[in-house]
């Protein structure tokens, strides 16, 4: 029996679609989730085979493959008074191939061995086995950041204070009790005192389950292409990496009032949030931004028979690129005089289509999108191209490899899909 809300707190590292789902949600209902930090607590807690902590999926009653549900995000409450991150490298000793997926104990060699705390900073987590200090990453550059009680600034702190939030670091991070992470707190990191910054919280993993077992911080296809032809549990081929539904894009527009489109390619569709960020620029250059538990509130709703490969976004309005911003009234009068004037047609009803790609890298990103744009609207490549040039944006979600490329549509085309109405709701 499918419930009108379903509230999501167990958390998961790996998706794996033979698990069962929590849930199912009623089609149109709510899901709420209480959601641990995303990167740097799970990149420094060893045990698990992941670079992300998210929910365990939530199926939505009546979603079947080939399907897409729509998520509208209604709310997102930072919880966090305060979180650790920085740019990062890698401890060649302390992983086999791949940092996120197989953390090694440079002392017994153990592959993601269970470890413990032992004080604060870099070495502060040990193998429970030999006691040695296992970190895979050093923060090299890093800063602790602290919350004003409204959650609407953030100010990075010196290191004497970052050291006694480290003491506390989990009642900062307000970890949830289902979370198995240690605090990014506990690095205890000061590098770049009084930085003062606007919190406006995104989310960096939300979508549908991947078809295969998957890392939750590999659901992509910049980070998927680190599983191809690995040596170990989650190694994928080519094919297998076309599986997955590209859920961690860290596209700082997926935030409040935001809706997405995400494909179906299990039954259920098994509906995941993970990674809130206070705040992150356009392309996370660092690698890494502000890691926050959170609340979030969303609806789904399932939309029938449109089959699609990765997410469409519909950003808030203001988030748009400016050239893709629907058409006001003047403009569309302008439009339509200077046409009749010469005697030919013009498209004046069209709305913002916005599809993610990824790739290994940001060339390969946009080729996905613009294929996957290609696909979903029947253009060719070539008038993708030109119309993405004219009247929209190649936007950088994140490095290496994630692209928003967006377009004004044409309605007629929204309609076939089926869309049209969403994108009439969203842009009013």
């Amino acid at each position: 029996m499918a419930s009108r809300i379903v509230y999501a707190s167990k958390m998961t590292w790996v998706l794996d679609p033979r698990e069962p789902m929590i849930g199912s949600v009623e089609d149109g209902g709510t899901i709420v989730a209480r959601v641990s930090p995303g990167c740097w607590g799970p990149m420094i807690t060893p045990d698990y085979p992941s670079g992300h902590e998210v929910t365990h999926p939530v199926a939505v009653e009546g979603a079947e493959v080939g399907d897409a549900v729509l998520i509208k995000i209604k709310k997102i409450n930072v919880l966090s008074l305060a979180t650790t991150s920085g740019t990062d490298s890698f401890n060649d000793d302390n992983y086999v191939v791949d940092p996120f997926v197989a953390k090694k104990c440079p002392g017994c060699g153990a592959i993601n061995p269970k470890t413990y705390i032992d004080g604060i900073g870099e070495d502060a987590i040990k193998c429970a086995n030999c006691h040695t200090p296992v970190k895979p990453f050093r923060l090299d550059s890093g800063y602790t950041m602290l919350f004003d009680e409204e959650r609407t600034i953030g100010i990075t702190v010196p290191p004497e204070l970052a050291k006694e939030i480290a003491k506390q670091a989990s009642k900062f991070s307000a970890i949830p009790p289902e979370s198995n992470q240690y605090s990014s707190n506990i690095i205890a990191k000061g590098d770049l005192p009084g930085i003062l910054t606007r919190v406006r919280p995104m989310i960096g993993n939300i979508g549908s389950c991947p078809a295969i077992p998957m890392p939750s911080s590999h659901n992509a296809g910049d980070f998927g292409s680190f599983l191809l032809g690995a040596p170990h549990d989650y190694a994928l081929n080519e094919e297998q990496l076309l599986l997955r539904t590209d859920g961690h894009m860290d596209i700082n527009e997926i935030r409040e009032g935001t809706m997405l489109i995400v494909p179906v390619k299990v039954p259920g569709a098994g509906i995941y949030i993970g990674d809130v960020h206070a705040m992150m620029g356009d392309g996370e250059i660092a690698g890494h931004t502000t890691d926050v538990s959170a609340e979030v509130i969303i609806e789904v709703k399932v939309l029938k028979g449109l089959k699609i490969e990765g997410p469409i976004v519909l950003p808030n309005l203001e988030d748009l690129p400016y050239l893709a911003r629907p058409y006001t009234v003047e403009e569309k009068n302008k439009a339509f005089n200077l046409a009749q004037y010469y005697g030919f047609e013009v498209e004046t009803e069209m709305y913002p289509l916005q599809v993610v790609g990824t790739g290994a890298d940001l060339n390969k990103a946009t080729i996905n999108g613009l294929e996957r744009m290609a696909n979903l609207t029947g253009l060719s490549i070539s008038e993708v191209k030109n119309r993405a040039t004219i009247t929209g944006d190649i936007q950088i979600g994140r490095l290496p490899g994630v692209v928003q490329v967006t377009m004004l549509t044409p309605s007629s085309i929204l309609e076939k899909l089926n869309l049209l109405e969403i994108y009439k709701e969203q842009y009013k």
